[in-house]
């Protein structure tokens, strides 16, 4: 009884944001958006800032990132969609294949957006001439904003919602079974979100990181995948999928988020040996 009579009651905000007759607008799709914009414009400016390039300049220009924005979207989406439905739950997309569509409910996963958005920055740098690690770290550096804003949309959806715990900020969701738990999509957010984009900012604008492709883009994703593995600690794992090999840890996200770590490891100290251009 302490434990629920000292938790913080959630919001229960609507996880629709407007209705417009038939048509509605969730908080997770205006996250979305919002990231999408503000990595954009991040982008360009990114692309434009010369200096950051070193003494030849950018590899790319303005232009080059408007065309992009399209095989982002594209590749964020389908990636991620795919990925959540290979790994987190075939089986019940199989019996009700139309959900698949129905991506305004929910279900896409960061790993899945990951590989899909570089399919598209390797088919597309290679067709500009730049290299497609430079893409990559230009586009690493713009995502933390719409990371954090995802977690946030996952939070009002009171989704994703961590274990049980009796810590001060712990949170009772509509929909749980009435004990407090961890607020972990914000513990995401923040780690996932705005850690990550407040050290690539450093990174890019104080070290100049720019200048060794691959370089940025390898420290994303391992400053994510630690990131993650230390959440899923705190997280309920997905209830069609649970805990593997008989313990009651290892999940899904730990699983998928241990070959990138040693693939960023990798893209970083190599970052070196690489040029700007193709």
């Amino acid at each position: 009884m302490h434990q629920t009579l000292t938790a913080l009651s959630h919001p229960q905000i609507d996880p629709v944001l407007i209705s417009l007759g038939p048509l509605q607008i969730h908080w997770y799709g205006v996250a979305y958006v919002i990231g999408i914009l503000f990595g954009w414009w991040y982008a360009k400016k990114l692309a434009t800032t010369n200096h950051l390039w070193g003494d030849g300049g950018s590899p790319m220009e303005e232009i080059d990132i408007d065309d992009f924005l399209v095989w982002a979207v594209g590749g964020i989406i389908l990636g991620g969609r795919i990925g959540y439905i290979l790994f987190y739950d075939l089986a019940s997309y199989i019996e009700n294949p139309l959900n698949i569509f129905k991506v305004w409910q929910g279900g896409m996963s960061f790993h899945g957006g990951l590989a899909g958005i570089t399919v598209a920055m390797i088919l597309f740098a290679k067709r500009r001439g730049f290299s497609p690690f430079s893409l990559f770290d230009v586009i690493a550096a713009c995502c933390g904003i719409g990371l954090f804003l995802g977690r946030v949309a996952n939070f009002i959806n009171a989704e994703l919602y961590g274990k049980v715990s009796n810590v001060a900020w712990a949170v009772i969701f509509p929909g749980a079974d009435g004990q407090p738990r961890h607020p972990s999509q914000l513990y995401e957010g923040i780690l996932e979100g705005l850690v990550l984009f407040i050290l690539l900012f450093i990174l890019v604008w104080r070290f100049k990181k720019l200048r060794t492709p691959g370089f940025i883009g390898g420290a994303f994703i391992v400053e994510y995948g630690i990131s993650r593995i230390f959440v899923e600690f705190f997280r309920v794992p997905d209830k069609q999928l649970g805990y593997f090999f008989g313990t009651n840890w290892i999940t899904m996200g730990m699983m998928l988020s241990i070959p990138i770590i040693a693939l960023g490891l990798w893209a970083m100290a190599t970052a070196k040996n690489r040029t700007l251009k193709t």
